[in-house]
């Protein structure tokens, strides 16, 4: 290209390959970057290039994060101004992974540097026991800040949905205009057809009732902490405090290992929740469901929700055997593998496979979709699986 016109298209193309290739002389765009481009080059250079962590190829860029704080500060604070937040996230999760800078977050004037998400709360909930006391108010003023974001998104649409679902599992037979469920109406009145005029005498009106304040369903939240699970338990956390705030269910928060720990009288706070769990360990399933079996006291009233990924360390036959009693005497069983944006993860397919034939399919949900797997499991209807 050395010596040739270059046209504003092809430049832009050159400019867009130089960004790709990184740089030096095996990349033969001969574009040379300044400005904003140079500093997002030399910010994705710093995690993706050989010293960032990459492997090193001929002519590729590097600059490297290495262990230093300051530089890792300053780092995050150029990706948050080269990149929109989608991506800033995408880097820094990509930067703890690959360098390990966890450590790092254990200051924190670096917690103040970073964009809070839901995955930088479950790094740092991992970290919960090993935080100095310096640091855990500002982790809590992170944790919180993504708990309100997430509050703020789903749960005035969790509220609605599910009083709908309440609304509607209430019939009463002389309901007003506006709550005849014309669906189980005309059911309830075929014997009733007119052939001549084509319609049918609604002798019975079957109509929603309206949710009194009294509780109507129980929800138990059974949560699998194991790390994997991270981001399952931060959902999780939060969808059992917009669940416990609702006077019509009466919401129980259980999280477990190989231990079983009861975080129902902190559902009022879902951040006091999460730095009530400790992420990692094993995975005790059968324990866990045993506990909430003998919390039950109105089966048909009753759906529990077990979010794991099914890697059983207990007694697998007991396990099963449990969800099949819990069934039979009426309680609605929905098992997630995860409550995240990332779809399934890797999970025991034969255990799956075991809840599908009791009736308890396993599958993923994303947050989005909770609230609709929640109102099909209260009405009793079929599950919305994805």
């Amino acid at each position: 290209m050395a010596g040739a016109e270059v046209s504003g298209g092809d430049a832009e193309r050159l400019r867009r390959w130089r960004m790709v290739l990184g740089g030096g002389e095996g990349d033969g765009t001969g574009c040379a970057l300044s400005g904003a481009d140079a500093g997002m080059d030399a910010a994705l250079g710093a995690l993706y290039g050989a010293e960032g962590g990459g492997r090193k190829r001929a002519g590729e860029r590097s600059a490297g994060l290495g262990g230093s704080a300051p530089r890792v500060a300053r780092w995050l604070g150029d990706i948050r101004t080269y990149f929109p937040t989608s991506v800033v996230q995408v880097m820094q999760r990509d930067a703890i992974q690959r360098l390990g800078l966890s450590a790092l977050l254990l200051e924190p004037e670096m917690l103040e540097a970073v964009e809070p998400d839901v995955h930088l709360v479950g790094t740092l909930l991992s970290l919960n026991k090993a935080m100095p006391e310096t640091t855990r108010e500002t982790a809590r003023a992170v944790v919180r800040k993504v708990v309100e974001q997430l509050e703020k998104r789903l749960g005035s649409r969790t509220r609605a949905t599910l009083t709908g679902a309440l609304d509607r599992s209430a019939r009463i037979s002389r309901p007003r205009h506006a709550d005849i469920d014309w669906d189980r109406t005309i059911r309830a009145n075929l014997k009733n057809y007119l052939p001549e005029h084509r319609t049918v005498v609604p002798e019975r009106l079957v109509g929603y009732g309206r949710a009194a304040r009294a509780v109507k369903k129980e929800v138990v939240l059974c949560i699998d902490q194991s790390g994997s699970m991270a981001a399952s338990v931060v959902y999780a956390s939060v969808f059992g405090a917009v669940l416990a705030s609702m006077r019509s269910i009466a919401t129980r928060l259980v999280v477990f290992d190989t231990a079983v720990v009861d975080l129902t009288d902190q559902l009022d706070d879902p951040v006091d929740v999460l730095f009530g769990t400790q992420l990692g360990g094993g995975t005790d399933i059968n324990r866990a469901l045993a506990y909430c079996q003998s919390k039950i006291t109105r089966p048909a009233d009753t759906v529990v929700v077990l979010i794991s990924d099914l890697y059983e360390g207990g007694i697998r036959d007991e396990m099963l055997k449990r969800v099949a009693a819990m069934k039979a005497a009426g309680v609605e069983f929905v098992t997630l593998l995860a409550l995240s944006d990332e779809g399934a993860p890797a999970y025991d397919r034969d255990h799956a496979a075991a809840l599908a034939a009791l009736g308890a399919p396993a599958f993923a949900c994303t947050p989005d979709l909770f609230p609709e797997v929640m109102a099909a499991a209260l009405e009793k209807r079929p599950l919305p699986v994805p």
